[in-house]
């Protein structure tokens, strides 16, 4: 089942002025629920301006965003609901951390949620623990913490609030590679825990080719595709056209190909290719 829709989504800055431009232009989409799902697409593509439709942040020009199957502005008293079932973070979320401990940071959007204390405390520990927040940093001030560790706090925060879709833009900004790869792992080990439906805005092909699903490749405003990772990694020469980068795994694997070497196609991840340069190695050994 789609947890959500659009129905000719159009979005326009500036409309009826000098500077008008169309972001969103026409895009028809159905994301299942239960999915974990990289956003991918160049600089102005247009998929920040589709991530903050889905929340309400902003309002269509023309068409609809369905979540669950209603329409998100068909009753604006119920936009605040919307917004606790849809979280978005956005990039640098650290930044947006204001609270005097990393607990009333975490419970800031349960406590707006009306929750209990009781169910409010629960919360803030089971997210702390999924992402790796220590329960002895619950007591201190978010601003004495690391870099990452304010990250995590941020995202926690909206976490909690236990969204059945959570949207993440560009989580993973300014991580090392071991920072990102621990994120990325918190992430998926989250939208499994809580079955909930995450988006994945990445401009990095590595992070969205090992952690997700389904892709959803924004390209001048429209949707080009949006498909399982491996068909949308499998039309790797369009995505180059496009500007986009594929996986360097991919390119390594590629050149391989075209010296001789018989590998699939659809290798995009360093796993894939170890198994995959394995499995000629046994088959080499078997020959010999």
């Amino acid at each position: 089942m789609a947890i959500l829709k659009t129905e000719g989504l159009t979005y326009t800055y500036s409309a009826g002025t000098p500077f008008e431009k169309t972001a969103v232009d026409h895009v028809e989409l159905s994301i299942e629920d239960h999915t974990m799902v990289g956003v991918i697409g160049h600089t102005g593509s247009g998929k920040s301006t589709l991530m903050q439709h889905f929340n309400g942040l902003l309002k269509p020009t023309s068409g609809k965003v369905l979540l669950d199957g209603e329409d998100i502005w068909a009753d604006k008293k119920k936009m605040r609901e919307v917004r606790f079932r849809v979280g978005l973070v956005f990039q640098y979320p650290e930044y947006q951390l204001f609270e005097e401990t990393v607990f009333k940071d975490i419970a800031f959007g349960p406590k707006n949620m009306g929750l209990g204390e009781e169910e409010i405390k629960k919360r803030v520990v089971e997210t702390a623990h999924m992402l790796g927040i220590d329960e002895t940093m619950l007591t201190r001030s978010p601003f004495a913490l690391s870099g990452g560790q304010k990250r995590r706090v941020a995202i926690a925060g909206v976490m909690a609030m236990r969204p059945k879709v959570l949207i993440l833009d560009e989580p993973c900004a300014g991580l090392d590679p071991k920072g990102r790869n621990l994120m990325l792992r918190q992430i998926r080990d989250y939208q499994k825990t809580t079955q909930s439906t995450v988006l994945l805005v990445s401009h990095s092909m590595e992070d969205v080719a090992g952690f997700t699903e389904k892709l959803l490749v924004m390209s001048k405003a429209k949707l080009y595709c949006y498909d399982d990772t491996p068909a949308v990694f499998r039309r790797a020469d369009e995505l180059k056209e496009m500007g986009l980068r594929v996986p360097q795994i991919s390119s390594v694997m590629g050149a391989l190909r075209s010296k001789g070497v018989e590998l699939p196609q659809d290798i995009y991840t360093v796993e894939q290719a170890r198994d995959a340069m394995l499995s000629l190695l046994r088959k080499g050994e078997g020959t010999c």
